[in-house]
């Protein structure tokens, strides 16, 4: 399997995957790294990010369907990120391209994102002096079926947090949006929470479909399930052992 991985990457990664600078760990890069995204995709065209896409089902099918579109996988797990390009290749998809890294630490830097409250790069607002702070902002950013961390003591893990809604907040364009879905009931009530919380974003779905397990009663606020996501694996397994989806939506506001 891993040789696969390889043979895969050493024929196609030069298309499908944005080379990075190594940063302090495996998966970060350095803070002051220069990344045009139009140039990797050799065009100017609307923008959705993808983080945490696996095996690049929901990427890959979206991508072939929306060649106008470009489509930009973040993905900390290396086959992942082979098995994202061998369903690109598979599927003769070019809109696609992959960046290899720790969502939290590389999208800022990204789209140059200027130093938040931790005194990390990271909040919603962008540093004019850093190299990527012209990059576009995204359309869209999809989060579907993160590792929940399903165990209390590891909750702080979770990627959906505050601080990281800051983060998408300063991705996004002006009424862009940003689609969650979690097959996990407690990240789900967190997911609702956070993007109703968070400054610059809105619930659109704010007190609609309340669910009869919601700890906070008829609070409510989950999204129908998006037309445009597919039936990914994780979510057939979540579907199999008895578990409820979750749809959770923001917008990014305009002021």
């Amino acid at each position: 399997m891993a040789r696969r991985f390889d043979e895969v990457m050493e024929q196609h990664a030069a298309e499908y995957v944005i080379a990075l600078p190594a940063g302090a760990t495996a998966t970060t890069i350095p803070d002051g790294t220069a990344v045009d995204i139009p140039a990797a995709f050799g065009r100017n065209a609307p923008l959705i990010v993808e983080i945490g896409p696996g095996s690049g089902e929901q990427l890959v099918s979206f991508a072939a369907t929306h060649r106008d579109i470009d489509v930009l996988g973040v993905e900390a797990w290396y086959p992942g990120v082979a098995r994202c390009v061998a369903h690109a290749v598979k599927g003769d998809v070019h809109n696609l391209r992959i960046v290899e890294g720790d969502a939290a630490q590389l999208l800022p830097v990204l789209f140059g994102l200027a130093i938040g409250e931790n005194g990390l790069r990271g909040s919603s607002e962008i540093d004019d002096r850093h190299p990527n702070s012209g990059n576009p902002r995204a359309a869209e950013v999809w989060t579907f079926f993160p590792d929940p961390w399903r165990k209390a003591r590891h909750h702080k893990r979770r990627l959906v947090t505050e601080s990281f809604a800051q983060i998408v907040a300063g991705m996004l364009a002006p009424g862009g949006v940003w689609r969650l879905a979690t097959d996990w009931d407690d990240y789900a009530w967190q997911m609702r929470s956070v993007v109703e919380t968070a400054p610059g974003l809105e619930n659109p779905y704010r007190g609609q479909r309340p669910d009869a397990n919601d700890p906070e009663g008829q609070r409510g606020g989950f999204a129908p399930r998006w037309e445009g996501r597919v039936m990914t694996r994780f979510e057939k397994r979540g579907i199999a052992e008895g578990r409820t989806i979750h749809d959770v939506v923001a917008r990014r506001s305009h002021g």
